[in-house]
C-alpha cells in the first residue's frame, strides 16, 4: 500500500506521464478512459413514478448512469431533507427498470451497509470531503466513491481526502470540481475548469464536473459542461428533473429532459473535436471483464515515480465501442496509457 506522506509528494515531477487509473462501475460503466460518462437525474428522489421517468428520460438521451438523493444535506434543517429509506428503493427499482447504475450520497457511516444493499457508487458529498470517519468508513467498501471537492477546498485537501479512502483500502475513487465559493455572487459557486488539467497531471484518478451545483441555474449547465469536457474532464454529474419548477431541491439549475438530450448531443461534438467520445449506456446484461491485477495492491491517489512501482501499462476498453478488458472483480480500478 502506497499512502501520500506529505502533500509536496503529489508533484506533477514525480509521475509516470500519461498513466491513468479507470474505474469500473458494476461491470457497465468505465470512468477515466477515453469515453466521457455522463451521470444525469434529479437532485432529490422525489417519489416513484418522478424518478422512473427521470431515469428512463435520462437513458433515453445517453447517461449512463443515475443520480438521485435519497438523503440530503441542506443548510437549513427545514428544507427537504429526502425520503430516506424509501427513496432507496424507489432507486433499487428504478436501477432494475433502466440498467442504469445509481450513484447515490451517504450522510453517515451508519448509512454504509444499507446504502451499499442499492448503490453501485457511494457519493462523498462537498460538506463531507473532510468528513475523516466517513471518508474511512467507505474506505472499507468494495464500491467504487465518487469524492466532491470541498466549497472551500484547496486541491491538495482534495487529494488528501481521496487518500483516507485509498488509505483504507478502496482504490474506486472518483474526483469531482463541483465549483467552489468565491467574492464572485452572480453563480451559486465559481467553477475552477483549471482543477480538471491541474488534478489530471497531479493523481491517476478520474476527474468528472458538476456544472449543476457550480452554475446554479439551467442556462449555466451546458456552457460550463462544454467546458468541462474541453478541459479533460472524464465525465459530467447534471441534474435533470421531469418538471423543474416543481422540484422540491435545485430545480433552478435542473434541466428538462429535453435540454439534457441537448446537452449530451453537443457533448458529444466538443468530445469528438478533442478526439474522445461521449459513452453511451449499455443494454443487456453486465459486461464481463478479464482480471489485471496491480502488482502492489491499492494506489496512492497521487501518481508515484518509477520507484514507487505501482503503474499498470494495459490498455482498457473504450465504451460504445469495445468492451472493457481491464476491470478487476466487479468495481475495480486500473490504468491504462492516455494523454494527459
Amino acid at each position: 500500500m502506497l499512502h501520500l506522506l506529505e502533500p509536496s509528494r503529489s508533484s506533477a515531477t514525480q509521475q509516470r506521464a500519461g498513466t491513468r487509473s479507470i474505474i469500473n462501475v458494476a461491470g457497465r460503466v468505465a470512468i477515466g478512459g477515453r469515453s466521457i460518462a455522463i451521470i444525469a437525474g434529479p437532485c432529490s428522489v422525489e417519489g416513484r413514478d418522478m424518478l422512473l421517468d427521470s431515469a428512463r428520460a435520462v437513458r433515453d438521451a445517453g447517461a449512463v448512469m443515475l443520480r438521485g438523493g435519497a438523503y440530503k444535506p441542506r443548510t437549513s434543517p427545514y428544507s427537504f431533507r429526502g425520503l430516506g429509506e424509501e427513496a432507496l428503493d424507489i432507486l433499487a427499482d428504478a436501477r432494475e427498470a433502466t440498467g442504469l447504475p445509481v450513484v447515490t450520497e451517504i450522510l453517515d457511516p451508519r448509512q454504509l451497509e444499507r446504502i451499499e444493499s442499492v448503490a453501485d457508487v457511494l457519493q462523498v458529498g462537498a460538506r463531507n470531503m473532510q468528513n475523516f470517519a466517513l471518508l474511512s468508513e467507505v474506505g472499507k467498501s468494495r464500491k467504487p466513491v465518487l469524492l466532491k471537492r470541498g466549497l472551500s477546498a484547496t486541491m491538495d485537501e482534495l487529494l488528501l481526502a481521496a487518500e483516507y479512502v485509498l488509505a483504507a483500502g478502496n482504490p474506486n475513487v472518483i474526483l469531482c470540481e463541483r465549483g467552489i465559493r468565491t467574492f464572485e455572487t452572480a453563480t451559486r459557486n465559481t467553477l475552477d475548469v483549471a482543477a480538471v488539467p491541474v488534478l489530471k497531471s497531479r493523481t491517476h484518478l478520474p476527474v468528472i464536473v458538476d456544472p449543476s451545483h457550480a452554475g446554479g441555474h439551467w442556462e449555466l449547465v451546458e456552457p460550463l459542461a462544454l467546458a468541462a469536457i474541453a478541459a479533460g474532464a472524464d465525465g459530467l454529474i447534471v441534474e435533470v428533473h421531469p418538471n423543474p419548477s416543481g422540484a422540491l431541491s435545485d430545480g433552478e439549475q435542473s434541466l428538462t429532459p429535453a435540454r439534457f438530450a441537448r446537452l449530451v448531443e453537443r457533448c458529444g461534438a466538443v468530445a469528438t473535436a478533442i478526439g474522445r467520445q461521449v459513452a453511451v449506456p449499455k443494454s443487456g446484461a453486465a459486461a464481463t471483464a478479464s482480471v489485471v491485477r496491480a502488482p502492489n495492491g491499492a494506489k496512492s491517489a497521487v501518481k508515484s515515480g518509477a520507484k514507487s512501482g505501482v503503474r499498470l501499462g494495459a490498455k482498457a476498453g473504450v465504451i460504445g465501442a469495445a468492451p472493457a478488458s481491464v476491470v478487476r472483480d466487479a468495481s475495480r480500478s486500473v490504468e491504462e496509457p492516455w494523454p494527459a
